[in-house]
């Protein structure tokens, strides 16, 4: 039996140790809609002016987020998703349907409407075999699984 109490190694936990907090994903929910700028994030999710601009620093510093300068005097900034934050959208978009289908069933406060004219209805897939990711069954391997002992 062992005694270690390292916790597995897992890229779930690394990227929840990024935004696996309320403020964040919000933050990245506004900028995903286009808002860019600090006061209006704070207004639209409500957060705090010292936590926002906390979580957004992070976000820079990971590499999801960056800024730009648009005033001098005083100096203002605007906030955009990088590539990296930008894939943040499908997790948005999966946490959603998770919120309307158990939260929200009978009126889900927002619904998107996709380009092909249908209201969107996000699914996550194998890349490899376009199977829903959810069926069948999952192997994990890398050096995050644990073994039986």
């Amino acid at each position: 039996m062992s005694t270690s109490t390292q916790p597995r190694e897992c890229s779930i936990a690394d990227a929840l140790g990024l935004v696996g907090e309320r403020w964040t994903l919000q933050a990245v929910r506004e900028l995903t809609h286009g808002v860019r700028r600090f006061d209006r994030i704070v207004r639209n999710t409500g957060a705090s002016r010292d936590i926002l601009t906390a979580r957004l620093r992070k976000l820079e510093a990971a590499g999801a987020v960056r800024r730009e300068q648009y005033n001098v005097h005083p100096p203002r900034y605007e906030y955009h998703l990088t590539p990296a934050g930008g894939e943040l959208g499908d997790v948005l978009l999966t946490l959603m349907k998770w919120g309307d289908r158990h939260l929200n069933p009978e009126d889900p406060p927002v619904r998107w409407q996709h380009s092909c004219g249908e209201t969107l209805d996000p699914v996550v897939v194998c890349a490899h075999c376009g199977e829903a990711a959810r069926k069948g069954a999952h192997s994990p391997t890398g050096r995050g699984v644990l073994t039986a002992e």
